[in-house]
């Protein structure tokens, strides 16, 4: 069953909001899996969420994670998590920058592998809600 979004605008409107939920998501897990939810305070997962946000929306125009006749196409479901793979690392040098600590690699590399995974599942849903667009539509 297809959501009644026929323009690609409102498409990619929608698909932002849930990246940003994903993205949110992800932050919050994380800080729960490492038993840091209830002490970490919102500036901290702000300190974490906003880079990690901001890499997204740097890195995945690129790679055409919000091109209407491609988020629909099973064929380029590895785009979303090429996309936070490769924004991650962008992603923890903000966030170092911000909190005034050395960069992780390994946060890094675990940060966009669970966001990629996330982001994936959430475009699959997102693929299987929204309508085929034509191609060359935006």
């Amino acid at each position: 069953m297809a959501l009644m979004i026929r323009s690609p605008g409102r498409q990619r409107s929608l698909l932002m909001v849930g990246d940003l939920i994903v993205v949110l998501l992800t932050t919050v897990t994380g800080f729960a899996n490492h038993g840091e939810l209830a002490s970490a305070g919102l500036s901290r997962m702000a300190a974490t969420f906003v880079p990690f946000a901001f890499a997204w929306f740097v890195v995945s125009p690129w790679l055409g994670c919000f091109e209407a006749e491609r988020v629909t196409r099973p064929t380029d479901l590895w785009r979303p998590p090429l996309a936070a793979l490769l924004a991650a690392p962008l992603g923890a040098i903000v966030r170092g920058l911000w909190l005034g600590a050395p960069v992780i690699p390994v946060f890094a590399v675990v940060m966009g592998a669970v966001l990629g995974a996330a982001l994936f599942a959430w475009r699959l849903l997102a693929m299987a809600l929204l309508p085929r667009m034509a191609p060359g539509t935006r």
